[in-house]
């Protein structure tokens, strides 16, 4: 099987998705793909959907590699890139049948609550990306940033919460497995744009 790590041709120009998948099918793209556990069992679980892992972390896009490969995930690729640059300018646009938003950084520190993946600007980039009827799935441990998540997709009109599916939820991370064991709580928000 081939490396499922995607190599840029180009830090300026959009990803050809034809290149990036055998098989044309419908793609959903996980910012901060984190060890891969979540995205390579999705992958594997469906098939008929091609998976997009983003990670800026080296180690953590070679899991995605390894456990994609192990699984046979023809459906799955990595890249290593920040999220926010890859909604921007490197995803074509309207492509997205969904964006994954896991556990990110929460930047708790006030001063650094700006480095903060979802931000007001945030909905603008999604929407770009998803196509019509896409949705936003978000899920954090951190009370703070949810209390944010919600500000900012309430914020933006194009943007309608929903439900997220239980088959989906019921689906989850390492960090979302270590903290529930814990006790935390996962506080899950889910967006669908117009």
């Amino acid at each position: 099987m081939p490396d499922l790590i995607y190599t840029f041709r180009s830090i300026t120009e959009p990803i050809s998705l034809a290149h990036l998948f055998p098989t044309p099918q419908p793609l959903e793209v996980e910012l901060g793909c984190g060890d891969a556990s979540f995205l390579a069992e999705y992958a594997r679980q469906l098939p008929e959907i091609n998976f997009l892992g983003v990670e800026r972390l080296l180690g953590r896009i070679r899991k995605l590699d390894r456990k994609g490969r192990r699984n046979g995930a023809a459906n799955l690729r990595g890249v290593r890139i920040e999220s926010a640059y890859l909604l921007e300018y490197l995803l074509p646009p309207n492509v997205a049948t969904a964006l994954h938003i896991y556990f990110p950084d929460p930047w708790p520190k006030k001063k650094h609550r700006k480095h903060r993946l979802i931000n007001e600007r945030f909905p603008i980039l999604a929407w770009h990306a998803l196509a019509p009827g896409g949705v936003v799935y978000l899920r954090t441990d951190d009370e703070d940033y949810f209390g944010q998540m919600m500000a900012v997709f309430a914020a933006d009109a194009r943007f309608q919460p929903m439900a997220t599916p239980a088959a989906l939820a019921a689906l989850l991370t390492d960090f979302e497995r270590e903290f529930n064991a814990r006790g935390i709580v996962t506080r899950r928000a889910a967006y669908q744009r117009d």
